[in-house]
Protein backbone atom coordinates (compact mmCIF):
# COMPACT_ATOMS: atom_id res chain seq x y z
CA UNK A 1 0.00 0.00 0.00
CA UNK A 2 1.52 3.24 -0.95
CA UNK A 3 1.03 6.61 1.33
CA UNK A 4 3.18 9.38 1.83
CA UNK A 5 6.28 9.22 4.28
CA UNK A 6 6.72 11.39 7.66
CA UNK A 7 9.68 12.75 5.12
CA UNK A 8 7.44 13.55 1.98
CA UNK A 9 5.16 15.41 4.70
CA UNK A 10 8.21 17.47 6.39
CA UNK A 11 8.70 18.48 2.41
CA UNK A 12 5.08 19.30 1.94
CA UNK A 13 5.11 21.40 4.59
CA UNK A 14 8.44 23.62 3.32
CA UNK A 15 6.74 23.56 -0.10
CA UNK A 16 3.57 25.24 0.54
CA UNK A 17 5.15 27.57 3.15
CA UNK A 18 4.86 30.05 0.43
CA UNK A 19 0.94 30.03 0.19
CA UNK A 20 -0.26 29.16 2.92
CA UNK A 21 -1.43 30.48 6.49
CA UNK A 22 0.48 28.59 9.51
CA UNK A 23 -3.53 28.72 11.07
CA UNK A 24 -3.83 29.10 14.84
CA UNK A 25 -5.20 26.82 17.49
CA UNK A 26 -8.37 28.59 19.89
CA UNK A 27 -9.61 27.66 22.57
CA UNK A 28 -13.15 28.50 24.83
CA UNK A 29 -13.36 28.48 28.41
CA UNK A 30 -16.94 27.69 28.18
CA UNK A 31 -16.49 24.77 25.73
CA UNK A 32 -14.06 23.39 28.09
CA UNK A 33 -16.09 23.20 30.57
CA UNK A 34 -19.02 22.49 29.17
CA UNK A 35 -17.77 18.66 27.79
CA UNK A 36 -14.94 18.81 31.21
CA UNK A 37 -11.99 18.15 28.59
CA UNK A 38 -9.56 20.64 27.09
CA UNK A 39 -10.08 21.29 23.38
CA UNK A 40 -7.81 22.58 21.05
CA UNK A 41 -9.54 24.19 17.68
CA UNK A 42 -7.26 24.35 14.69
CA UNK A 43 -8.65 27.26 12.58
CA UNK A 44 -8.31 25.96 8.92
CA UNK A 45 -11.53 28.08 8.43
CA UNK A 46 -8.89 30.96 8.42
CA UNK A 47 -6.52 29.13 5.76
CA UNK A 48 -5.93 30.71 2.23
CA UNK A 49 -9.56 29.96 0.01
CA UNK A 50 -11.38 29.62 3.62
CA UNK A 51 -10.18 25.53 3.62
CA UNK A 52 -7.43 23.47 4.36
CA UNK A 53 -7.73 22.42 0.89
CA UNK A 54 -5.48 24.98 0.02
CA UNK A 55 -2.49 22.85 1.48
CA UNK A 56 -3.26 19.67 -1.09
CA UNK A 57 -4.19 22.06 -4.26
CA UNK A 58 -0.59 24.15 -3.71
CA UNK A 59 1.45 21.34 -2.31
CA UNK A 60 -0.05 19.30 -5.99
CA UNK A 61 0.46 21.81 -7.87
CA UNK A 62 3.85 22.97 -7.04
CA UNK A 63 5.17 19.40 -7.39
CA UNK A 64 4.19 19.12 -11.15
CA UNK A 65 7.13 19.91 -13.41
CA UNK A 66 7.35 22.71 -15.96
CA UNK A 67 5.87 20.08 -18.93
CA UNK A 68 3.39 19.18 -16.71
CA UNK A 69 1.69 21.89 -15.35
CA UNK A 70 1.91 23.89 -18.42
CA UNK A 71 -1.74 23.03 -20.36
CA UNK A 72 -3.30 23.43 -16.44
CA UNK A 73 -4.67 21.60 -13.81
CA UNK A 74 -8.57 20.31 -13.50
CA UNK A 75 -10.25 18.84 -11.11
CA UNK A 76 -14.24 18.19 -10.34
CA UNK A 77 -15.18 19.54 -6.62
CA UNK A 78 -18.51 21.25 -5.31
CA UNK A 79 -16.42 24.01 -3.59
CA UNK A 80 -13.76 23.62 -1.21
CA UNK A 81 -10.70 22.00 -3.44
CA UNK A 82 -12.41 24.11 -6.63
CA UNK A 83 -11.50 27.33 -4.66
CA UNK A 84 -8.61 26.26 -3.59
CA UNK A 85 -6.67 24.61 -6.93
CA UNK A 86 -7.70 28.13 -8.96
CA UNK A 87 -6.22 30.02 -6.25
CA UNK A 88 -3.06 27.54 -6.28
CA UNK A 89 -3.02 28.00 -10.13
CA UNK A 90 -3.51 31.19 -10.04
CA UNK A 91 0.27 31.23 -7.62
CA UNK A 92 1.82 29.53 -10.66
CA UNK A 93 0.79 31.59 -13.52
CA UNK A 94 -1.72 28.51 -14.88
CA UNK A 95 -4.91 27.84 -16.01
CA UNK A 96 -7.39 25.93 -13.65
CA UNK A 97 -10.59 23.81 -15.22
CA UNK A 98 -13.23 23.44 -12.57
CA UNK A 99 -16.41 20.94 -12.77
CA UNK A 100 -18.53 21.84 -10.47
CA UNK A 101 -22.50 20.62 -9.75
CA UNK A 102 -24.97 23.41 -10.26
CA UNK A 103 -26.29 23.56 -6.97
CA UNK A 104 -22.87 24.36 -5.76
CA UNK A 105 -23.43 27.50 -3.00
CA UNK A 106 -22.97 30.47 -4.78
CA UNK A 107 -19.73 31.40 -2.08
CA UNK A 108 -18.02 28.71 -3.77
CA UNK A 109 -18.86 29.32 -7.52
CA UNK A 110 -18.02 33.26 -6.75
CA UNK A 111 -14.76 32.23 -5.55
CA UNK A 112 -13.52 29.87 -7.82
CA UNK A 113 -14.21 32.88 -10.58
CA UNK A 114 -12.37 35.35 -8.76
CA UNK A 115 -9.20 33.24 -8.60
CA UNK A 116 -9.45 32.85 -12.10
CA UNK A 117 -10.98 29.34 -12.55
CA UNK A 118 -12.64 28.57 -15.08
CA UNK A 119 -15.65 26.50 -14.88
CA UNK A 120 -17.79 23.87 -16.17
CA UNK A 121 -21.25 22.99 -14.63
CA UNK A 122 -22.89 19.74 -14.52
CA UNK A 123 -25.55 17.47 -13.11
CA UNK A 124 -25.03 17.47 -9.41
CA UNK A 125 -23.63 13.06 -9.29
CA UNK A 126 -20.33 11.67 -9.20
CA UNK A 127 -21.05 10.20 -12.93
CA UNK A 128 -21.68 13.73 -14.49
CA UNK A 129 -18.95 15.52 -12.72
CA UNK A 130 -16.64 12.66 -13.40
CA UNK A 131 -18.03 12.21 -16.90
CA UNK A 132 -17.08 16.21 -17.49
CA UNK A 133 -14.39 16.16 -15.93
CA UNK A 134 -12.92 13.57 -18.89
CA UNK A 135 -13.94 15.81 -21.56
CA UNK A 136 -12.54 19.03 -20.06
CA UNK A 137 -9.49 16.77 -19.93
CA UNK A 138 -9.56 15.54 -23.60
CA UNK A 139 -10.53 19.31 -24.94
CA UNK A 140 -7.35 21.04 -22.60
CA UNK A 141 -4.53 18.39 -22.03
CA UNK A 142 -4.83 19.33 -18.77
CA UNK A 143 -3.00 17.67 -15.57
CA UNK A 144 -5.96 16.19 -13.21
CA UNK A 145 -5.60 17.31 -9.30
CA UNK A 146 -7.70 15.24 -7.41
CA UNK A 147 -9.83 16.27 -5.29
CA UNK A 148 -8.71 13.66 -2.44
CA UNK A 149 -7.35 10.71 -3.82
CA UNK A 150 -3.98 11.80 -5.07
CA UNK A 151 -0.95 11.62 -2.98
CA UNK A 152 0.48 14.96 -3.12
CA UNK A 153 -2.73 16.31 -2.18
CA UNK A 154 -2.61 14.02 1.43
CA UNK A 155 0.53 15.19 1.38
CA UNK A 156 -0.82 18.74 1.82
CA UNK A 157 -3.56 17.97 3.73
CA UNK A 158 -1.19 16.18 6.60
CA UNK A 159 0.40 19.25 7.17
CA UNK A 160 -2.94 20.52 9.23
CA UNK A 161 -2.08 17.74 11.76
CA UNK A 162 1.62 17.94 12.01
CA UNK A 163 1.23 21.92 12.95
CA UNK A 164 -1.63 21.23 15.56
CA UNK A 165 1.39 18.68 17.00
CA UNK A 166 3.42 21.27 16.91
CA UNK A 167 1.30 23.91 18.19
CA UNK A 168 0.06 21.53 21.24
CA UNK A 169 1.85 18.54 21.60
CA UNK A 170 0.33 15.50 23.50
CA UNK A 171 -3.51 15.17 22.51
CA UNK A 172 -5.15 12.45 23.58
CA UNK A 173 -7.43 12.57 20.38
CA UNK A 174 -7.63 14.34 17.26
CA UNK A 175 -11.31 14.58 15.95
CA UNK A 176 -11.68 15.17 11.94
CA UNK A 177 -14.29 15.26 9.34
CA UNK A 178 -14.20 12.57 7.04
CA UNK A 179 -15.94 13.22 2.99
CA UNK A 180 -13.63 12.35 0.39
CA UNK A 181 -10.75 11.19 3.06
CA UNK A 182 -8.12 13.41 2.12
CA UNK A 183 -7.73 15.35 5.48
CA UNK A 184 -8.65 12.04 7.50
CA UNK A 185 -6.10 10.37 5.61
CA UNK A 186 -3.16 13.03 6.29
CA UNK A 187 -4.47 13.48 9.79
CA UNK A 188 -4.06 9.83 10.66
CA UNK A 189 -0.42 9.54 9.25
CA UNK A 190 0.62 12.73 10.69
CA UNK A 191 -0.72 11.38 13.95
CA UNK A 192 0.96 7.94 13.47
CA UNK A 193 4.70 10.26 12.39
CA UNK A 194 4.55 12.86 14.87
CA UNK A 195 2.59 11.43 17.57
CA UNK A 196 2.10 7.92 18.01
CA UNK A 197 -0.14 7.85 21.30
CA UNK A 198 -2.57 10.16 19.82
CA UNK A 199 -6.00 8.53 18.92
CA UNK A 200 -7.83 9.60 15.45
CA UNK A 201 -11.36 9.63 15.20
CA UNK A 202 -13.09 10.63 12.30
CA UNK A 203 -17.06 12.36 12.06
CA UNK A 204 -19.21 12.01 9.65
CA UNK A 205 -23.08 12.67 9.16
CA UNK A 206 -25.26 10.53 9.19
CA UNK A 207 -27.09 11.12 6.23
CA UNK A 208 -24.09 10.49 4.69
CA UNK A 209 -22.72 7.73 6.77
CA UNK A 210 -20.58 5.68 3.61
CA UNK A 211 -17.12 6.44 5.69
CA UNK A 212 -18.56 4.61 9.21
CA UNK A 213 -20.46 1.74 6.94
CA UNK A 214 -17.25 1.69 4.79
CA UNK A 215 -14.82 1.79 8.44
CA UNK A 216 -16.57 -1.15 9.73
CA UNK A 217 -17.50 -3.57 6.90
CA UNK A 218 -13.98 -2.99 5.89
CA UNK A 219 -15.37 -2.65 2.13
CA UNK A 220 -15.40 -0.02 0.56
CA UNK A 221 -19.16 1.60 0.00
CA UNK A 222 -19.15 4.27 -2.29
CA UNK A 223 -22.00 6.94 -0.84
CA UNK A 224 -25.77 7.14 -2.55
CA UNK A 225 -27.77 9.95 -2.20
CA UNK A 226 -25.78 11.47 0.71
CA UNK A 227 -28.85 13.97 2.40
CA UNK A 228 -26.58 16.48 4.91
CA UNK A 229 -26.18 20.04 5.22
CA UNK A 230 -22.58 19.49 5.44
CA UNK A 231 -21.81 19.69 1.73
CA UNK A 232 -17.88 19.59 1.75
CA UNK A 233 -18.75 16.08 3.15
CA UNK A 234 -20.70 14.31 0.12
CA UNK A 235 -17.85 12.44 -1.78
CA UNK A 236 -17.14 8.77 -1.45
CA UNK A 237 -14.25 7.44 -0.24
CA UNK A 238 -10.94 7.33 -2.54
CA UNK A 239 -8.81 4.14 -3.48
CA UNK A 240 -5.67 5.87 -2.12
CA UNK A 241 -7.82 7.61 1.04
CA UNK A 242 -9.64 4.09 2.29
CA UNK A 243 -6.52 2.02 2.69
CA UNK A 244 -4.91 4.67 4.96
CA UNK A 245 -7.96 5.17 7.11
CA UNK A 246 -7.82 1.01 7.72
CA UNK A 247 -4.66 0.94 8.33
CA UNK A 248 -4.05 4.17 10.75
CA UNK A 249 -7.83 5.65 12.02
CA UNK A 250 -8.96 4.69 15.21
CA UNK A 251 -12.82 5.16 14.69
CA UNK A 252 -15.51 6.55 12.77
CA UNK A 253 -18.85 7.92 14.30
CA UNK A 254 -21.82 9.13 13.13
CA UNK A 255 -23.76 12.49 14.43
CA UNK A 256 -27.30 14.08 13.42
CA UNK A 257 -28.19 16.60 11.34
CA UNK A 258 -29.65 18.78 14.38
CA UNK A 259 -26.40 18.26 16.42
CA UNK A 260 -24.38 19.55 13.24
CA UNK A 261 -26.53 22.77 13.66
CA UNK A 262 -26.08 23.44 17.18
CA UNK A 263 -22.28 23.07 17.08
CA UNK A 264 -22.11 25.13 14.23
CA UNK A 265 -24.33 27.87 15.89
CA UNK A 266 -21.94 26.90 19.28
CA UNK A 267 -18.75 27.93 17.22
CA UNK A 268 -20.57 31.43 16.28
CA UNK A 269 -21.65 32.30 19.21
CA UNK A 270 -19.29 30.86 21.77
CA UNK A 271 -15.73 31.32 20.05
CA UNK A 272 -16.92 34.43 17.72
CA UNK A 273 -15.67 32.34 14.29
CA UNK A 274 -17.36 31.49 11.17
CA UNK A 275 -17.22 27.87 9.96
CA UNK A 276 -19.31 26.14 7.98
CA UNK A 277 -21.69 22.53 8.33
CA UNK A 278 -18.60 20.45 7.60
CA UNK A 279 -16.26 22.01 10.24
CA UNK A 280 -18.87 21.75 13.21
CA UNK A 281 -19.23 17.83 12.69
CA UNK A 282 -16.35 16.66 15.14
CA UNK A 283 -17.91 19.41 17.78
CA UNK A 284 -21.22 17.44 16.84
CA UNK A 285 -19.48 14.11 17.68
CA UNK A 286 -18.23 15.73 21.28
CA UNK A 287 -22.13 17.35 21.73
CA UNK A 288 -24.17 14.21 21.48
CA UNK A 289 -21.31 11.97 23.44
CA UNK A 290 -19.98 9.88 20.53
CA UNK A 291 -16.41 10.41 21.61
CA UNK A 292 -15.40 10.09 25.20
CA UNK A 293 -13.55 13.68 26.04
CA UNK A 294 -13.83 13.95 29.73
CA UNK A 295 -10.57 14.83 31.15
CA UNK A 296 -8.87 14.72 27.79
CA UNK A 297 -6.67 17.27 25.59
CA UNK A 298 -8.35 17.10 22.43
CA UNK A 299 -7.60 18.48 18.69
CA UNK A 300 -10.58 19.54 16.99
CA UNK A 301 -9.52 20.27 13.37
CA UNK A 302 -12.54 23.20 12.10
CA UNK A 303 -11.69 22.38 8.23
CA UNK A 304 -13.46 25.85 6.72
CA UNK A 305 -15.23 28.68 6.78
CA UNK A 306 -17.12 28.97 3.35
CA UNK A 307 -20.72 29.58 4.81
CA UNK A 308 -23.45 31.23 2.63
CA UNK A 309 -24.46 33.52 4.97
CA UNK A 310 -27.96 33.63 3.01
CA UNK A 311 -28.71 30.20 3.90
CA UNK A 312 -27.57 29.74 7.27
CA UNK A 313 -29.11 26.58 8.86
CA UNK A 314 -30.84 28.58 11.54
CA UNK A 315 -32.41 31.05 9.70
Amino acid sequence: MEYPSQNQIVSAARRIAFGIHRTPVLQSAFLDNRFESVLFFKCENFQKAGAFKSRGAVNAIFSLNDKEAQKGVATHSSGNHAQALARAAALRNIQAYIVMPENAPQVKIDAVKGYGGMITFCKPTLEARESTLKKVIANTGAVEIHPYDNLKVIEGQATVAMELLEQQSCLDVILCPVGGGGLLSGTALSAHYFSATTRVIACEPAGADDAYRSFKSGKLIPVINPNTIADGLLTSLGKLTFPIIRKFVDDIVTVKEESIVEAMRLIFERMKILVEPSAAVPLAAVLEKRVDVKGKRVGIILSGGNVDLNHLPWQ
